[in-house]
């Protein structure tokens, strides 16, 4: 592979920069800081960073079409108008559960909505992983999870990836395209602890998984078959959270980062944690599919 280093394309010193979406129709980038509530919109042209508050925790989003947005809250999921940042609920699956919250989540090449939970404390298995359908039906594709993260699918669609960060796996699920439903659980990555935490994950053409390390202050590359690491990409970021390709050409990979839970010592080290990275790579990257296509 050839990669460039890591760019810093904005110093947002973010607490917890995360969910990285791009908007190839617009060729802009969607990404959050999670616990303020804020939808970050960068545009890689102008080098300018929009922010929206949508006034709670917001763990994700996907673009809708139309250009709008479908996003995961603290309380359930729902849809942003970008012109208005009006949000209108569309589920609250959760809502008795108020230690929980939304977090990360990304649409299928089915047009669906897959977000998962997780409890607020990371203590508990309370979080579940769902499916939202363009028609508005909510299926539950998996329970007892602690810290929902890491979705991805493969090019041929036909295998879900999906990391419950504390197990340090990657799991592979055979994907229905049709029905939305999940099956056959196998273990395909497993990260060793002295790399990190895996957190947020995106794929390649080639079917690589790319799994952001938190603590690990690296990007790496997986290859789902035989569970081997392919590539390590340092990031001057202690806690990397998530990343997604785009450019024109797919061949991006913007990479978000959080200050959460750091000390002085590992941010004078790290000082653009929380900011948000390119590197330009040769790999064409699997697209950020759209709610309802």
């Amino acid at each position: 592979m050839q990669l460039s280093m890591p760019k810093l394309l904005y110093d947002a010193r973010a607490f917890l920069g995360e969910g990285p979406a791009w908007d190839s129709v617009r060729q802009r980038l969607y990404w959050v800081d999670i616990f303020p509530g804020l939808l970050h919109i960068f545009d890689p042209k102008s080098n300018l960073d929009e922010i929206i508050d949508v006034g709670q925790p917001l763990g994700c989003v996907a673009p809708l079409i139309g250009g709008n947005l479908i996003i995961g809250l603290k309380s359930g999921l729902a849809t942003l108008d970008l012109s208005t940042a009006k949000v209108d609920f569309v589920a609250s699956p959760e809502s008795g559960i108020p230690g929980n919250r939304f977090n990360d989540g990304k649409c299928g090449p089915d047009g669906r909505f897959l977000a998962g939970t997780m409890d607020n404390a990371e203590v508990d298995a309370t979080g579940s992983l769902y499916s939202l359908s363009p028609d508005g039906s909510l299926k539950t594709l998996l329970t007892g999870v602690r810290i929902s993260n890491g979705l991805a699918w493969s090019p041929d669609y036909k295998t879900l990836y999906f990391i419950d960060t504390p197990t340090h796996q990657v799991m592979a699920y055979d994907y229905d395209l049709r029905s939305g439903l999940i099956a056959n659980p196998r273990v395909v990555v497993t990260i060793p602890a002295e790399m990190g935490w895996p957190d947020g994950m995106t794929s390649d053409y080639d079917g690589n998984l790319w799994v952001a390390l938190w603590g690990g202050a690296a990007l790496t590359a997986w290859n789902p078959a035989n569970g081997a690491l392919v590539e390590k990409i340092a990031i001057p970021a202690k806690n990397v959270t998530s990343c997604a390709f785009g450019g024109l050409e797919q061949s991006e990979l913007y990479v978000t980062s959080a200050r959460k839970g750091l000390s002085d010592a590992d941010l004078t080290a790290y000082p653009a944690t929380g900011g948000l990275f390119r590197i330009q790579t040769n790999v064409i990257g699997m697209p950020t599919f759209v709610f309802g296509e």
